[in-house]
């Protein structure tokens, strides 16, 4: 039996997940898509790789809302209705999905990053579809590890789109909230920047400890289209620093208007919008490794209104050239 398949927290890719409109000429992305077990994963260029992070334990521990658990499928549901644009030559994989394994938060934390090193070492660019904010911690390890294998010691950059630093401390355990002080604590090259941080969302310690390692941030305030000569400024002049950026959007960072179904919902949130220039902004950077969407969470949307808003800003990944 194979690694992977053996691992009690995989689950192998399911195409009831993937389902709409048909037209027998590969119109639609449900009928393109390729549902492929880990370990038949063969070395591809341009191959996008989809992973689900079943698990909102993390979300628990933080006190929030339950129920992201389910947020894979349901942007799976969500971007299989979605037309195809893909180039000739361009593949499109879900891969399974990683789930939680009672009391083991960290255990499937570490098997996430056992599932990002592999797909990075097969050429692929992962989009990991969450699940609690707690898949950061497994995701940015896994890059880390593909490209200690390679012997390089590149700077990661990570881009947050969210409303919280989640740098809250783990000393008591990890959670949805503490995945980039995680990461600050084992890592000597500490590379952060947060677009649309809220005064409502964060204490003041949590600012405190974002000035403590020179994170860079944008308030929502700030984080506006009518700013984006500035926001491009900010980005462009981040990734100018680093080898390569590893992209996380937490859905709890738009307003509920476009995101009702989240582990934090708020009504003072970001748009689409800015999110959709900003992404602009990192793809054509060509340092993008890997990308991953939290906190989707079923339970609480409202006409799948969530899903299909992290749906469209996975269609517009996929679609905005080359990975």
């Amino acid at each position: 039996m194979d690694y992977f398949n053996a691992m009690a927290s995989y689950q192998p890719p399911q195409q009831s997940h993937w389902s709409g409109r048909t037209s027998n000429e590969g119109l639609y992305l449900h009928e393109i898509v390729q549902c492929v077990a880990l370990s038949r994963i063969k070395p591809l260029e341009q191959q996008f790789a989809i992973l689900g992070y079943s698990c909102d334990e993390g979300v628990r521990l933080n006190k929030g809302r339950t129920g992201a658990k389910d947020g894979p499928k349901a942007i799976r549901l969500a971007l299989g209705k979605m037309p195809n644009h893909l180039a000739i030559g361009q593949n499109l994989a879900d891969v399974g999905t990683i789930s939680y394994e009672k009391g083991r938060l960290e255990a499937t934390q570490l098997q996430l990053a056992t599932v990002v090193t592999e797909l990075l070492n097969k050429g692929c660019l992962p989009i990991l579809l969450g699940g609690g904010h707690d898949i950061a911690y497994g995701h940015y390890n896994g890059i880390k590890n593909h490209l200690l294998a390679k012997k390089e010691k590149p700077t990661i950059g990570i881009i947050n789109f969210d409303a919280h630093f989640d740098l809250r401390s783990a000393v008591s355990g990890a959670n949805s909230g503490t995945p980039f002080y995680q990461i600050a604590k084992g890592n000597e090259h500490f590379q952060y920047l947060c677009l649309g941080i809220r005064k409502d969302a964060n204490d003041k310690t949590l600012f405190q400890t974002a000035q403590r390692w020179n994170v860079t941030y944008l308030m929502k305030s700030a984080f506006r289209l009518w700013n984006l000569d500035h926001i491009k400024a900010v980005i462009s002049d981040f990734i100018s620093k680093v080898n390569v950026v590893y992209v996380t959007i937490d859905l709890d960072g738009f307003s509920s208007a476009y995101a009702p179904g989240v582990s934090a919902a708020s009504p003072m949130g970001f748009s689409p919008e800015v999110v959709i220039e900003s992404l602009n902004i990192i793809l054509k950077s060509k340092k993008l490794i890997s990308l991953d969407i939290a906190e989707m969470n079923p339970k609480y949307d409202l006409d799948g209104q969530t899903a299909k808003l992290a749906a469209s800003l996975v269609h517009h990944i996929i679609h905005a050239g080359k990975p």
